[in-house]
């Protein structure tokens, strides 16, 4: 049980991993590069987030799975707190990544919560 569990928790370290890199390239592939307030919003987020990553990855605590979370709403949020909101591309981005964030954090604390913890 253990082995899956951690391999479990491996996956979506993996998978966040994943999306802070798609984030960090999203100004010049989706093209918002140009908004400076979207672009420093998503270089700043994808670089935390890429770090919780790694160091979950090395060793799993739960509070780094909640600050993913907060992470993920930040970015759902930020487009109209940061007033990029008309920039679709920019937003869109930030919505999308920040759901796929915040549903990978829940799903591992989830899985944290409701698996033995060997």
């Amino acid at each position: 049980m253990p082995n899956t569990l951690m391999a479990g928790r491996r996956s979506q370290d993996w998978a966040n991993l994943v999306l802070a890199v798609c984030l960090f390239l999203s100004p010049w592939v989706i093209g918002f590069a140009s908004d400076t307030t979207a672009t420093w919003n998503a270089w700043i987020a994808a670089i935390v987030l890429g770090a919780l990553a790694v160091a979950t990855l090395s060793a799993f605590a739960e509070w780094e799975e909640w600050a993913n979370m907060v992470i993920g709403l930040w970015l759902i949020v930020s487009p109209w707190l940061l007033g990029f909101m008309a920039n679709v591309n920019a937003m869109w981005t930030h919505v999308i990544l920040g759901v796929l964030v915040a549903a990978i954090a829940a799903w591992a604390v989830w899985d944290y919560r409701h698996h033995s913890h060997a």
